[in-house]
């Protein structure tokens, strides 16, 4: 009985795939959270207006709210997935090699 041993290339890690993968995700999630802190920022502006009998400045919801929200939360998210891709690379490339060694 012979044992076949199939190479997969797509397996080796690249890496200059992290850049593109940390940019995607840091996009992502920085769209997402402005999206949701835009929404509770009008909510509460709308909220604060009615209380006070005022007619609402949605400016506010995106200008002290939303922006600065999403600007923190995009430095946040583009560090630790930066962190988390490279010590994802790292592992896939010392597995890689254990592989080729083993093989």
């Amino acid at each position: 009985m012979v044992m076949v041993v199939s190479r997969d290339l797509s397996a080796k890690p690249r890496w200059h795939l992290i850049p593109v993968r940390v940019l995607l995700v840091t996009f992502l999630l920085t769209l997402l959270c402005f999206a949701v802190s835009l929404l509770l920022g009008i909510l509460g502006v709308v909220i604060a207006a009615r209380l006070r009998g005022l007619h609402p400045n949605m400016s506010i919801a995106y200008r002290y709210i939303a922006l600065p929200t999403a600007a923190t939360a995009s430095v946040v998210v583009l560090i630790s997935t930066s962190v988390m891709e490279i010590r994802r690379y790292r592992q896939a490339k010392a597995l890689a090699e254990i592989e080729r060694i083993s093989a």
